[in-house]
């Protein structure tokens, strides 16, 4: 749908009387964002499915094996991002737009032929008792719980999800309820991720407005935007070898290597550093002067400085992702236990996603408070350092809080140890409640029946 809308109808002539044939500017925006909702679903389902699909042969493997892993499967997937942007980024700017929407159809189709051909070796079955239902089930059946006080069945708990579980009047098994609880524990890990997130999410939006406005020819060449993209992800991939080679060596000098958690919050220090060199950059580059530049077919207005000045804000912005991403995938992979750790991973995407509705949610909430002063439409005449200064405040409370959290998810040697039991245990629980349930029953009506004669 999306090479439709970009193909250029006003020079395409069909008939003996060369009338332009063109869709109507309504057309074009259902077309538009019919496609835009299609690559978005496309988009999470894979991301959704990608790293967990990978993750099942993981089994046994220990904590720098699994790093590794992760550090290089990221590692190839900003490889084909830095393709992408050097390339169709390219190619959409300087000589199609429809054609750079082409070529990912067209790979995108491949791509569905070869995963179609080989369908067989991607299939795979969770095992019992580790579906999403059940986990989101036994938070709503602990919140019904809550609500209805069923405290003269269950008494007291040590905690509100056991309550869902059938010795205290729950629908689901200890099992199920000792696992969902582990998992639980990395919630607060996911919650810092939605700042972060929004941090991230300031290459496609602020960054990418910056350099717009920025001056983007190198000799007489003009440089995509997208290839400022490819200067956060760099980063991502120089640094990718170091740190295995960095773990290594720690491990062969016997020393440990820093704690996944810990470069988490460093990671969160590098985005906060890179917003607010942002704010920095944006008064330098407002203090230039005005010149002339045509981005697809359009004359704007743009500061003479050159569009590299920027780039130390990218750099930090792809250290950050070059330590935060793996180690998230990491700590959320080892602490849940082996059958629900494809819904960890879908929890962290989640997260990810979250982000960036957070990062689309605080730009319109400060563009409507500042009546656009701070995101503006004409970026010369407004003060967008100051939306990167609150930014990087709130991302800087975020780490501080992330550096407090941290010491939870240090000891990863737990392998997410949840509860396991056997069929037999779990009659026998279920057995164990009904008593309970009969016996609190018998009482209650003794002393009803002792009342009443009294």
């Amino acid at each position: 749908m999306l090479p439709v809308v970009a193909f250029p109808f006003e020079d395409f002539y069909i008939d003996t009387h060369h009338m332009t044939h063109q869709l109507e500017p309504r057309e074009q925006q259902i077309l538009f964002y019919t496609g835009l909702l299609a690559a978005a679903l496309g988009i999470g389902g894979i991301r959704a499915i990608l790293c967990p699909m990978a993750a099942y042969s993981l089994q046994g493997y220990n904590q720098h094996q699994l790093l590794s892993f992760f550090n290089w499967f990221y590692w190839l997937v900003n490889l084909n991002s830095t393709i992408v942007f050097l390339g169709i980024a390219y190619i959409q700017q300087s000589v199609a737009k429809n054609l750079g929407f082409l070529i990912p159809f067209t790979s995108v189709l491949l791509a569905l032929i070869a995963i179609h051909m080989v369908r067989n070796k991607l299939t795979f079955k969770p095992k019992k008792g580790g579906s999403l239902l059940t986990t989101l089930g036994v938070f709503l059946n602990s919140l019904k719980m809550c609500c209805l006080h069923y405290r003269h069945l269950s008494g007291d708990v040590g905690s509100w999800l056991d309550r869902a579980k059938e010795n205290n009047g729950g629908r689901y098994s200890e099992t199920h309820v000792e696992n969902v609880k582990v998992l639980a524990r990395l919630f607060p890990l996911y919650g810092l991720q939605l700042l972060y997130r929004a941090c991230i999410t300031q290459i496609p939006s602020g960054y990418y407005i910056q350099t717009m406005n920025s001056n983007l020819h190198l000799n007489d060449f003009l440089l995509p935007i997208g290839a400022m993209n490819v200067i956060s992800i760099l980063p991502l991939l120089l640094l990718a070898p170091v740190i295995e080679c960095v773990t290594t060596c720690c491990l062969s000098m016997e020393k440990t290597p820093l704690a996944p958690a810990k470069v988490i919050t460093l990671g969160h220090a590098f985005a906060a550093l890179s917003v607010l060199v942002a704010g920095l950059s944006e008064l330098q580059r407002k203090a230039y002067p005005l010149v002339e530049q045509t981005l697809s077919g359009k004359v704007l207005q743009v500061s003479s400085m050159p569009c590299f000045r920027l780039a130390p804000q990218y750099i930090l912005l792809g250290l950050a992702e070059a330590l935060v991403t793996p180690a998230c995938t990491l700590i959320s992979f080892q602490l849940t236990p082996s059958h629900i750790r494809g819904i960890s991973l879908h929890f962290l995407t989640l997260s990810y996603g979250g982000g960036c509705l957070l990062g689309a949610f605080i730009i319109q909430l400060v563009y409507l408070i500042s009546g656009g002063n701070f995101y503006p439409n004409v970026l010369h005449d407004a003060n967008l350092e100051r939306f990167f200064f609150v930014l990087a405040t709130l991302m800087a409370i975020n780490t501080l809080v992330s550096w407090r959290i941290s010491y939870r998810y240090i000891d990863l040697s737990v392998q997410g140890r949840g509860l396991t039991t056997s069929p037999l245990a779990e009659k026998l629980l279920r057995y164990k409640a009904c008593l309970r349930f009969y016996d609190t029953v018998d009482r209650s009506y003794t002393n009803a029946s002792i009342e009443s004669i009294l």
